[in-house]
């Protein structure tokens, strides 16, 4: 890629250098700083595209009026729960053991 765009400074790479807690020490300099430009070079590019569209335009709409009213409705009478299921005792069901004897 051609770097003819904007370059970043000795003190920009130096924090982004902190930032990302590399040392300088422990980094090729020359080549961290290209590639750094590389990056900023991308983001010119895609800054030349319109995104004055909204994002949200992708995804589909809920009306509110759609929506189910908030009230509130009676549940299940005991009863009838005790018919969903033979392992309904006292209240509740009786589900498998999970944890072992360790536990």
């Amino acid at each position: 890629m051609a770097t003819t765009h904007k370059k970043i400074d000795q003190e920009t790479l130096e924090n982004l250098l902190y930032l990302s807690r590399l040392s300088p020490e422990s980094t090729n300099m020359e080549t961290l700083k290209k590639q750094v430009d590389d990056i900023v070079g991308y983001f010119e590019i895609l800054s030349k595209y319109d995104d004055s569209e909204n994002p949200y335009d992708a995804y589909p709409s809920t009306e509110a009026e759609k929506l189910r009213g908030d009230e509130v409705v009676n549940g299940l009478e005991i009863t009838d729960v005790k018919k969903v299921s033979k392992d309904f005792m006292d209240g509740y069901f009786q589900v498998p053991k999970v944890l072992g004897a360790g536990a």
